[in-house]
Order: structure tokens, then C-alpha cells, then sequence
């Protein structure tokens, strides 16, 4: 959607009306019935303003296009300024990125500055990656400039920043090379960008046909898919998974406007839910099906994005990575297909501000076609809101056809559907003939479960593993507060007794912790863990989860404080008790639930309470 478009000589009059900003609200009123807010006003009057000094050229034709605040579809994202025109036989897009900065921060962090907004300092994108960002997106998903063969050329005008040696930094210098940026004293360099690309008029309605372009994944970005899976072990899709694959793709190939459809695939922890979705994912792109996966946390998005890639700097492909509030305004059908992993995960309303109306809501309201992959069993947060039910009532609200399909056979702990019988039995979640792991089971049967007395000893038998193949991680229920996080000295699981102290991930990872080669060091909760798999997981039991004679009980005053995922859990308990009891002792459980089944070989456990580990070894051998 583009909310302004005009030709240079028009824009210019508007500026000289000395109203820009007035004209701009009301064209935002027009195309997306959204007011414009004070500081935005001023951000047009200035920017814009500066723009027009820009254009003040009779060299740039008074006909080239202008476009203002393009919203790129199936995204949030806006591009500031647009100006289209040719090169000689060249069609020829220049992509501005505006700011107002006037002082940024060098980081470490790849395309990343810090700089200055209304409440406080903040680590944003680098202006020419924004600038460039934008144009991989539109390159890769808009058809018409790759069929029309339109040349994107980005950058981006800091035109209050006087020059520094962080803006235009080496560090950046890959950016840099791909989207100049232009500073305060540089209009005569950018005023000469332009008009290198722009020569004549935009008269082959350039910037209409970009906004009415056909949506999907163009070839290139179906050939690095394709050439990323290839021959990838992970992928290969077996039994039960290669029914709801292709059951899921055809759904998706026939759904439309006018055939909405829901598909529900319901599975336990290591049944290829997310197997299957990432495959769909590629196969759909592949096939020219904009397809988007969706997680509610940002960690499975994060790693699974690093495996088909293992390139940061591929952000069409991270286009295709998204969270669950990414759709609150989004058009009715604007997508072919969205696959919700981790479905039971999502919200009803998005963020600490609840933003949006419903989160199922809006996700089934935005495509044609949503696959919703879930484990109601995997509720891990007072907030959790995805529940079958309520996808399929909303679903049926929508006017869409609703189908269940089940994912039964497990691919992790080591294929044995008696380890996740016997886990919720042992944590009391549901009572199975699994009482035993050991002497009940096939004789073949190689899952590696063991409860260690020493949290030093478990911490080394993780390190042992990983050194095989940096696929073994600790994790902890959430019953230690973060101190590391303002205060890097510190350490936040700390037990004298046996001399052990270790820290909780770091930020840096953000949610690619379980995978870096470096985190092995450190203690990951259920956030950075759940929907994801190692070969070894090494869970740390907290005093949240206690076992008194013979009966799995919970207690949410040991969760530490910084804990979201019950807060407000007093106020419940006072309020609805019986209600608040169940969903306490529901979260708990699956959080230790979740933690114990992230091991495709294997499980060790320590126990902070002696009793409860007690239980555990006696849960190994126990006979009826």
C-alpha cells in the first residue's frame, strides 16, 4: 500500500503550500484510516522539507514518480521515500531511508547501531540496513520487479547528522556498499545518486504496477531454499509426518478467499511438529505460495532460520520468519498460507501493552490457509491461550473449513513413545501403565535417563556430551533470579555446597543459544528451549516441583521473581483458588514436562530437593 503518490512537480507544490505535514495525515487518513500522531506530523514537516531541497534540480524530471510511506506487504515495515523513473531503457526505483538521528553508537552487532528516541536510547538497525533490508524484501517477494526487471537502489539521508566515525563505521561497511548513507553536508552527493538512476519520467506507472505486483517467492528465492534443504538428514520426512506434509500442501495449493481452510495438527514433544512445518514452509515457498512460519517466541524462528541459511545477511529469507503479532492489521486473505508452530504458545492479545483483538483470530483472518501445529500438554505460561477448541471455533467463525490431523510417532527419546508414557506418569501429568523406564520396556530400548545426587557432576556429564557434536545444553526450571543480566560478574544458579555456579544464557544469542558453540556454559530455561531438541538436555529440577510421599506436588513461591510466565499468580490464587491451584500445577508440570523431553538420546536430571530426587531413582526400577 502506498498512502502518497505523485509526480516530483506535485510533490514539490505540496511542500511550497507549506502544509506537507496536513497533506500527508490526510492522505494517511484516506489510504489507512490511522491518525497521525504529533511527532509524526513534525517528522513529515522536517524531513520532507529536506527532500524537496533535494529535488530542486531540473536535471530530475519534473515526471519522475514519488511515493511516500510504501507499507510492504505481509510485513509492518514502511518505506520513508520512493522515487521512480528510468535510466535510459532502465526502469530504476530509489529507495530512501529518512532520519532525524543526529548521534548514534557503534556496536558489535552485525547492521546494528544505538541512537537516541523518545524514551530513551535504544539498539536499532543501521540506516543503510534498513534501507537495504527493504529492498532484498521487495526484490524478493514482488514479482513485477523481478519480471519487469526493476532496478532497486537504496540508501538512506541522515540529513541532521553531521559526519562521525560511527554512522559511516568499516564495521558497517558491507551495508555501506549496499545502501549509501548521506549525512547533513552531503545533498549535493545524494541530489547526483539520484539523478545517476533517474534521467526520465516514471511513464510506464512504475510505482502502480510495484503496489498491485503479485505477491509470492520469486525464483531466486525458491533456488536458495531448495538448494538450503537438499540433502539435509533433518528434514527427511517419515510415516505419520510425510501424511500430514502432504495432506497440509494440498490443502494449502486449493485454498482461496473463497475456500478458507484451518488444519490442526495435533502432536506431543518429538513427533516432527516442527520438522513438518519447516518442510511445508520451503515446499510452499517453492511452489509460489507466500507462506510465512509463525512461532508466539522468538527462539525457534531464530534457530531454524540459522539452520536453512547459516547467513545473517540474508533478510528476505527472515521475511518468512515471524512472530504472532505481526498480523494485527492485516488485510483479510493477504496471505496464501501461515503455519503456527508452537501453536499453544500464542496469546490472546500481543505484548505487554495487548495490543490487537485475538491473536487465533487474527492469524486465521490474515490467510487463506493456517496450519496450526499443537500440544496443549506444552502450556508453559499463565498467558498461554492457543487451545484446539478455541482455533476451531474461531476457525468456524471465519467461515473456514476446520480439520484435525495427529502426529503420533516420535522421533525423539530415541524413538520411544514409552519414555514421554513413563515422564507423565512419573510427574503425575497422567496416569499410564508406564510405571516403570527400565525393566517394563523393550529390552532394545537405548534412551539414556539418569538422576545425578551433584549438580557439578550433571553440569560435567553435559560437557562430556557436547564435545561430541555441540548438541548438548543445560537447562533449569525458572526458579533463580537473572542477576547476570545488569551484572555480568554475577552468577544466578549458585549451590555452595558443591561449589557450583553458573550463569543464565546470555542476551547475545538472542534465541540462538541452544545451537551457538559457546553457550554450552551456560544454564537455558523453557523461553530458549522449548521447540527445539539436542541430543543431550541436562534439566536442573527447582524447588517449584516437589515430590512428598509419593505425591508431585507444585509451589509457585519458588519461581523467582523475575519469572513472567505466572505472574499475577497470587491475585488468581485469591480470586479464582481452584482454578489458579489446577493452572499452577498444569504450567509447572509441562515446564518440567517440556525441559525433560528437549534430549533426542538422553536425559539427565539433579534434583534440588533430596526427596524428590529420591523419587525419581525410584521411578527407574519400580515394580508393581
Amino acid at each position: 500500500m502506498i498512502v502518497y503518490s505523485k509526480t516530483k512537480n506535485a510533490f514539490l507544490l505540496d511542500v511550497l503550500s507549506n502544509d506537507i505535514e496536513n497533506i500527508m495525515a490526510g492522505h494517511m487518513k484516506q489510504a489507512a484510516n490511522r491518525k497521525v500522531a504529533a511527532r509524526e506530523l513534525e517528522s513529515f514537516r522536517n524531513s520532507l522539507s529536506y527532500m524537496d531541497r533535494i529535488l530542486q534540480d531540473q536535471e530530475i524530471p519534473g515526471d519522475c514518480g514519488i511515493a511516500i510511506e510504501y507499507h510492504i506487504p505481509q510485513t509492518s515495515k514502511r518505506v520513508d521515500f520512493i522515487i521512480s523513473g528510468a535510466n535510459e531503457s532502465k526502469e530504476n526505483v530509489i529507495i530512501v531511508e529518512l532520519k532525524q538521528w543526529e548521534k548514534a553508537q557503534l556496536t558489535q552487532k552485525d547492521g546494528l547501531v544505538v541512537t537516541r528516541f523518545q524514551h530513551g536510547e535504544k539498539l536499532t538497525g543501521h540506516p543503510s540496513y534498513q534501507a537495504w533490508s527493504y529492498a532484498a524484501v521487495l526484490q524478493s517477494f514482488n514479482t513485477t520487479i523481478e519480471e519487469s526487471d526493476i532496478g532497486l537502489h537504496p540508501c538512506a539521508y541522515l540529513h541532521n547528522y553531521k559526519p562521525d566515525e560511527v554512522i559511516t563505521n568499516t564495521f558497517y561497511q558491507y551495508y555501506l556498499d549496499k545502501a549509501p548513507v548521506f549525512l547533513k553536508p552531503d545533498a549535493i552527493s545524494l541530489r547526483n545518486f539520484i539523478k545517476r538512476f533517474i534521467k526520465t519520467g516514471d511513464h510506464t506507472g512504475i510505482l502502480l504496477r510495484i503496489e498491485n505486483g503479485k505477491i509470492r517467492p520469486t525464483k531466486s528465492l525458491a533456488d536458495s531454499l531448495r538448494s538450503m534443504i537438499k540433502g539435509n538428514p533433518e528434514f527427511v520426512l517419515l510415516d505419520d509426518q510425510k501424511v500430514v506434509f502432504e495432506h497440509a500442501r494440498e490443502l494449502a495449493r486449493h485454498s482461496h478467499p473463497k475456500n478458507k481452510t484451518v488444519l490442526m495438527v495435533h502432536g506431543g514433544p518429538g513427533t516432527g511438529k516442527s520438522v513438518v512445518a519447516i518442510q511445508l514452509l520451503v515446499r510452499l515457498n517453492q511452489e509460489g505460495f507466500f507462506t510465512q512460519y509463525v512461532t508466539k517466541t522468538s527462539a525457534p524462528r531464530d534457530v531454524y532460520f540459522q539452520k536453512l541459511t547459516g547467513d545473517k545477511t540474508k533478510v528476505e529469507l527472515k521475511a518468512l520468519f515471524v512472530g504472532s503479532g505481526t498480523f494485527i492489521k492485516a488485510p483479510e486473505n493477504a496471505l496464501a498460507t501461515l503455519i503456527i508452530d508452537e501453536a499453544h504458545r500464542l496469546t490472546k492479545q500481543t505484548g505487554f501493552l495487548k495490543m490487537g483483538d485475538n491473536q487465533i483470530k487474527e492469524i486465521i483472518h490474515a490467510a487463506c490457509c493456517s496450519v496450526f501445529f499443537i500440544d496443549e500438554d506444552q502450556r508453559v505460561h499463565i498467558d498461554d491461550y492457543g487451545t484446539a477448541e478455541r482455533i476451531e471455533q474461531f476457525g468456524i467463525a471465519a467461515g473456514a473449513t476446520v480439520q484435525h490431523l495427529a502426529l503420533e510417532s516420535q522421533f525423539r527419546c530415541a524413538g520411544s513413545d514409552g519414555y514421554m508414557a513413563w515422564l507423565d506418569n512419573v510427574l503425575q501429568i497422567r496416569r499410564t501403565a508406564n510405571d516403570t523406564l527400565i525393566e517394563r520396556l523393550d529390552p532394545s530400548f537405548s534412551y539414556d535417563f539418569q538422576v545425578f545426587d551433584n549438580p557439578v557432576e550433571l553440569q560435567q556429564a553435559i560437557y562430556a556430551k557436547n564435545k561430541i557434536n555441540n548438541k548438548a545444553r543445560l537447562v533449569a526450571g525458572y526458579c533463580w533470579d537473572w542477576l547476570s543480566k545488569t551484572n555480568p560478574a554475577a552468577f544466578d544458579i549458585v549451590f555452595p555446597k558443591y561449589n557450583f555456579e553458573m550463569k543464565w544464557n546470555l542476551g547475545d544469542y538472542g534465541g540462538t543459544w541452544i545451537i551457538d558453540p559457546q553457550s554450552v556454559t551456560e544454564v537455558g530455561c523453557i523461553h530458549t528451549a522449548q521447540g527445539l531438541e539436542v541430543d543431550y538436555i541436562g534439566v536442573i529440577i527447582g524447588d517449584d516441583l516437589i515430590v512428598r510421599n509419593g505425591e508431585v506436588l507444585v509451589d509457585p513461591s519458588k519461581r523467582s521473581r523475575m519469572d513472567k510466565s505466572i505472574l499475577g499468580w497470587k491475585k488468581l490464587m485469591n480470586e479464582k483458588p481452584e482454578e489458579g491451584r489446577q493452572l499452577l500445577k498444569t504450567i509447572i508440570k509441562n515446564t518440567y514436562r517440556t525441559l525433560m523431553t528437549r534430549g533426542m538420546k538422553g536425559c539427565y536430571v539433579y534434583c534440588t530437593d533430596g526427596e524428590t530426587c529420591s523419587y525419581f531413582k525410584s521411578m527407574l526400577h519400580k515394580t508393581l
